[in-house]
């Protein structure tokens, strides 16, 4: 595979994850504060099908962006740096932290005792969103950016600003068990940056095709045929 073809198709994989966790956010309503078992039962069954088409969404969506992520490091030639490394190990924390939210959505679904339980622990995964998940993921990451040219420098600043917040939103909401809806916001604002990225590695790609084509054409001589 041409690096060209890498790089399209990878910034694709960014782009589309990021659609489809929008997507999952917008048909996935939350469930009532301080419901009961009747209500929660009730909840469950009026929007049963947008739930599970939300997981499933959830569970794609951010293996996709993770990809993503893992291909910058590879462009970036940082496969065998600590940052990389960390920067793939992050990834791991991000995938496992959204699947058990994701497994505990769809517990919801089982209603009774364990749909009450579910609910509970939906907010206890969220916690460890900003406490690491994000962190892990985003610090690594804009060192690894800002030792190369794959993307501005300015995604390596923001990716390292970014994870700043979320490891500081996760100590400051520690001792909220249920995560404030200003500080669950804002993990919505992550999938701008990396939206942003990879239409930014798209038309970097596309520049630089064509200008290593005007160069070819100016280094070509022209050949003339006289009669």
């Amino acid at each position: 595979m041409s690096t060209k073809l890498f790089r399209i198709l990878t910034a694709l994989s960014g782009i589309s994850g990021v659609i489809m966790l929008i997507t999952s956010f917008s048909i996935n309503p939350g469930p009532p504060p301080n419901a009961t078992i009747a209500q929660l039962t009730a909840f469950a069954n009026q929007n049963f099908n947008s739930i599970l088409w939300g997981a499933w969404l959830q569970a794609v969506g951010p293996l996709l962006i993770i990809l993503f992520a893992f291909a910058l490091v590879c462009l970036a030639g940082a496969t065998t740096r600590l940052a990389g490394w960390m920067t793939m190990f992050g990834g791991a924390i991000l995938m496992m932290v959204s699947l058990i939210e994701i497994t505990f959505y769809i517990g919801t679904l089982f209603g009774t005792t364990t749909g009450l339980i579910s609910l509970d622990l939906i907010h206890a995964a969220q916690h460890l969103y900003f406490i690491v998940a994000a962190p892990a993921l985003f610090l690594p990451l804009g060192v690894v950016l800002l030792g190369s040219r794959v993307l501005p420098r300015v995604f390596g600043y923001l990716a390292l600003v970014l994870g700043a917040i979320f490891a500081i939103l996760g100590v400051v909401s520690l001792f909220s068990l249920t995560l404030p809806a200003v500080v669950i916001a804002f993990a919505g604002i992550q999938t701008l940056w990396w939206l942003a990225a990879a239409i930014t590695l798209i038309v970097l790609t596309e520049k630089e095709k064509t200008s290593n084509s005007r160069l070819l054409n100016e280094r070509t001589p022209v050949v003339s045929h006289s009669q």
